[in-house]
């Protein structure tokens, strides 16, 4: 049985601040590296053979702050683009409440939480999911054979386009999943790939 473990970033500084962070690269809160600290004390009773994060500095902050609790500090690490943050445009930058204020909430939400429509100038979900699947296929998958144990530090939208794949949800489904900053979610992969049982550690 091979083990993924999925992270996104401890709170970061536009977090706390309310804005749209997308692409832009903010670095993590004072609260964001207590919760990676604290997600590497959930993850004590693990061995990672490898690790994945995207390049932007907030999953790498994350993931460095796990290994040292972890006393990993010597494992693979891939950085990769394919797992950033959903792009968010022209909003980025933006205070979400101002944004409601100007555009309406029920607009906002369809840029937020729709599968396929895209903020003006950014990314949909779809999109997102369209270089993160791709990534996850062809270069993390194939670590995970023989029984390995990979994690990924990512963010809320790529890692919740990877959580659609790995269990076939609908677009409607993945409009109502969120994922907690610095909470370890816990894949268990069948000798198939399947993902044949998940909890939050």
């Amino acid at each position: 049985m091979s083990q993924l473990v999925l992270i996104r970033h401890g709170e970061s500084q536009w977090n706390l601040e309310n804005r749209f962070t997308g692409w832009v690269d903010v670095s993590l809160s004072p609260k964001g590296e207590q919760e990676a600290r604290e997600a590497g004390k959930k993850l004590a009773s693990f061995r990672f053979d490898c690790a994945f994060t995207s390049v932007l500095k907030r999953a790498k902050d994350t993931l460095r702050l796990v290994l040292e609790v972890l006393g990993q500090t010597n494992l693979p690490i891939q950085e990769h683009q394919a797992l950033n943050e959903r792009m968010y445009g022209d909003l980025q930058g933006l205070n979400k409440t101002e944004t409601v204020r100007k555009f309406g909430e029920e607009q906002v939400k369809i840029w937020r939480r729709s599968f396929d429509v895209r903020p003006p100038g950014g990314e949909s979900l779809k999109d997102t999911a369209e270089r993160v699947v791709p990534y996850f296929e062809k270069q993390i998958r194939p670590t995970l054979q023989g029984n390995k144990t990979v994690l990924i530090v990512a963010h809320g939208n790529s890692l919740r386009a990877l959580v659609m794949h790995l269990e076939n949800l609908s677009k409607e489904q993945v409009l109502e999943l969120n994922i907690p900053t610095g909470a370890p979610l816990l894949y268990e992969l069948d000798a198939a790939g399947g993902a044949s049982a998940h909890r939050y550690i």
